[in-house]
């Protein structure tokens, strides 16, 4: 599964001890989300994200290491625009601003969750995999 990763999981060294089996495919872009600074680092609507494409079938390490279960973080499906013209999917995970004390706000009413998946079902967020880089 490719995983768009920013801030401290971009780096081999944190990657390498939550994880047993994983490749960087490459440098990306999320389009349509940017970075916001809280207890931990998540992403708020509008902007674009630096980051890395993570590959790796051990999902269930990453949920949990992002706090699902408990509501932290949920983790989303976007599309992956990379080389190759078949169409593709990444994941990312969007920490909950209220829980972290970050400064951002994401719109509509109801759970973070579904708040999250309203806005990303209605506007072009997307991982763009940078030039260069193949799949």
């Amino acid at each position: 599964m490719d995983v768009f990763v920013y801030e401290t999981l971009t780096e081999p060294e944190r990657v390498g001890e939550l994880l047993d089996s994983f490749v960087f495919v490459g440098p990306a872009t999320l389009s349509g989300l940017r970075p916001v600074e809280g207890r931990y680092p998540t992403l708020a609507p509008g902007g674009e994200t630096a980051g890395r494409l993570l590959r790796t079938d051990e999902i269930e390490t990453l949920d949990a290491y992002e706090g699902v279960d408990d509501g932290h973080y949920v983790r989303v499906t976007v599309p992956l625009d990379a080389p190759g013209g078949h169409p593709e999917e990444a994941v990312l995970y969007v920490g909950d601003p209220a829980r972290l004390d970050a400064d951002a706000t994401w719109p509509g009413d109801g759970e973070f969750r579904e708040r999250v998946r309203t806005h990303l079902d209605r506007t072009d967020v997307v991982v763009r995999l940078d030039r260069g880089t193949a799949v």
